[in-house]
């Protein structure tokens, strides 16, 4: 039996929100139609809150694509040496701050300076050859033209001897003919004198020198018979003097032949001299690149040049940036860039400066990042999964004296597509 000092207790327990505990059947029958009530009212307050806030998203999104996939990029201008050498000095440090033109690595220079020695010299021997080929070929030029001279005149001259030995054979025929009949009419006096000396008409003297006058004229024909064998052997001679001055002659119209042969070695020798100015001006110029200056104004960065390492053309030494040209690479997906094109304006915020820049769409690449990775995907060679792709969009900034953009900076990126 329960006590009585419990019974007010019991009965006093009649507030209706603590009937469940005390009633099991009825007290929840008359709750639950207040709990599904208050579900009822909140549904609809959570709807319209979730298309507020939609319909306030859409809008504020519209006409607009962004992306935090950006970044700040800029040029990276690579120092390599143009000859290989060992490093003498290094006259920059990392981050520091250079000019076009500045000298960054000096190397060692000796080497490429006895080369230089070596092409001047080579030079003077190359223009010495030339100026004695040029005066070979001046006189070659006199001594063509004085020889075709000579020769011309050693001709006539032959032709002129020839003529006068022929004339002196005519001469010497008509000496015979005129001994012959002198030697006839002699003969024919002598007989006669004999017969008129036989008969005692005649004193024997006369006889005498009639015959002496047919010896006189026999040996006149004689004489003009040898004088007439010494014009012909004149002839023969005269003959073989034109023979000869012909030959002199055509040796000497060789005389342009050797002139184009010595204009000939005149050029070649020119040659010589433009192949070792050349020689020497490469040679000054590899003097030169022992000298590594900087290409442009920028940052040093990526230094890995130290005194002493043995530096070649295929190795950089370090890196220079340009802090005055830079701009943002934007990644957008493929889904985003329908509407983007050239010469929209963007803004662009910087993580580093939380701060936000304008500037316009310059160009969009003409594929994706993944087409040009260094392993392209290659979909048909196994299972295909669909991956949304990102396509780099260039975004020229606006003039930002007050701020220096670094490549690599990390960057959030809105296009005002209208």
């Amino acid at each position: 039996m329960m006590s009585d000092s419990l019974l007010p207790r019991l009965g006093a327990v009649t507030d209706p929100e603590l009937a469940p505990e005390m009633d099991g059947v009825s007290a929840p029958r008359a709750a639950a139609p207040k709990r599904v009530s208050r579900a009822m009212l909140a549904l609809p307050l959570l709807a319209a809150v979730g298309i507020g806030v939609g319909t306030s998203a859409y809008y504020v999104g519209l006409g607009k694509e962004t992306t935090n996939d950006a970044q700040v990029e800029g040029h990276v201008a690579s120092v390599a040496p143009r000859v290989s050498g060992q490093v003498q000095e290094v006259l920059v440090k990392d981050n520091q701050a250079v000019h076009a033109g500045d000298v960054l690595v000096v190397l060692d220079d000796r080497d490429l300076t006895a080369k230089r020695a070596a092409a001047r010299a080579d030079l003077a021997a190359a223009l010495a050859g030339q100026r004695a080929a040029e005066t070979q070929l001046a006189i070659t030029e006199l001594s063509a033209r004085s020889n075709l001279a000579i020769a011309k005149g050693g001709l006539a001259q032959a032709a002129a001897v020839q003529g006068t030995t022929q004339a002196g054979i005519e001469r010497a025929r008509a000496d015979i003919d005129a001994a012959e009949s002198k030697k006839r009419l002699a003969q024919l006096e002598l007989t006669r004198s004999e017969q008129l000396t036989a008969t005692g008409a005649l004193a024997q003297s006369d006889l005498d020198l009639k015959r002496a006058a047919f010896e006189q004229a026999s040996s006149a024909l004689e004489q003009a018979r040898a004088q007439h064998q010494s014009a012909l052997a004149n002839i023969s001679n005269s003959s073989g003097t034109i023979v000869s001055a012909r030959g002199r002659l055509i040796a000497a119209e060789s005389g342009p032949a050797q002139v184009e042969a010595a204009q000939a070695q005149v050029e070649l020798a020119q040659a010589r001299v433009a192949q070792a100015q050349a020689a020497l001006d490469q040679a000054e110029l590899n003097l030169s690149y022992t000298r590594i200056r900087a290409g442009v104004s920028g940052v040093v960065a990526r230094r890995s040049v130290e005194i002493g390492q043995l530096a070649s053309p295929e190795r950089p030494l370090m890196a220079i940036v340009p802090l005055d040209d830079s701009w943002i690479v934007a990644n957008f997906k493929e889904d985003q860039i329908a509407q983007i094109t050239a010469g929209q304006s963007a803004r662009v915020h910087i993580d580093s400066y939380d701060h936000e820049l304008t500037g316009q769409v310059d160009s969009l690449a003409g594929g994706t990042g993944s087409r040009f990775s260094l392993l392209p995907p290659d979909n048909a060679s196994g299972n295909f999964t669909k991956v949304v792709q990102r396509v780099p969009v260039l975004i020229k900034l606006d003039p930002h004296p007050d701020f220096t953009l670094r490549p690599g900076m990390s960057a959030t990126a809105t296009v005002y597509t209208k």
